[in-house]
């Protein structure tokens, strides 16, 4: 099974980015360009659903609206990624 997840992107003073994904409460990654950093997203996604499926916990679907907050990031970016979950966790 496919599924799209938003992910934001916080460009750091320091250089690179760190990236969040909303809809999964504590995934997180971070890389040093956007295309690695949507790469790192997915591959965050997939561990995070493998995670949940191992402790018998349903995937949750994706977020509609979120709060964003830059904290001391210079900026974000809100991105949709395709992931491949087929042997991740139960959806909700």
């Amino acid at each position: 099974m496919v599924r799209t997840y938003t992910v934001v992107l916080y460009r750091e003073e320091s250089g690179g980015y760190s990236v969040s994904v909303p809809a999964l409460t504590g995934c997180h990654t971070q890389g040093e360009t956007v295309p690695e950093c949507l790469d790192m997203a997915r591959e965050a996604i997939e561990a995070f659903a493998a995670s949940m499926r191992k402790h018998g916990e349903r995937l949750p679907e994706d977020v509609a609206a979120f709060p964003l907050e830059l904290g001391d990031a210079l900026d974000a970016s809100v991105y949709r990624v395709k992931v491949d979950l087929r042997e991740a966790a139960p959806v909700a």
